[in-house]
């Protein structure tokens, strides 16, 4: 009877422990303030389409931002860490930025 209550608990730990990608990151934390479009849907998100945005900073300063949160100078609103759900891993974390990259970053010409 232990052995069956232990396999059933490693069973179920192991079948809870999901990587979300950057996509899922973003579609269930980040669109609330930085919208679809990635141009921001509340006053003092960031705009990830402007070519002279946040996304023109190194991707250290931005996970720094996104793991710890980040007040933007003179923005009426903070972003919290982790977009204010703290289940986001670091490795998470790294994935949506890296689809925010790729979905929304300007193209350079």
């Amino acid at each position: 009877m232990k052995k069956l209550i232990t396999c059933l608990i490693i069973a179920a730990a192991a079948t809870s422990v999901h990587a979300m990608t950057g996509k899922e990151v973003y579609d269930k934390t980040c669109i609330a303030c930085h919208g679809a479009d990635g141009k921001g849907a509340v006053p003092g998100a960031a705009n990830f389409t402007d070519p002279n945005g946040r996304l023109t900073k190194p991707d250290d300063v931005l996970l720094k931002h996104i793991i710890n949160g980040y007040q933007t100078p003179g923005s009426p609103m903070a972003m919290p860490a982790k977009g204010g759900n703290p289940t986001i891993t670091d490795d998470e974390a790294k994935s949506a930025l890296k689809y925010i990259r790729e979905k929304f970053e300007p193209k350079k010409k």
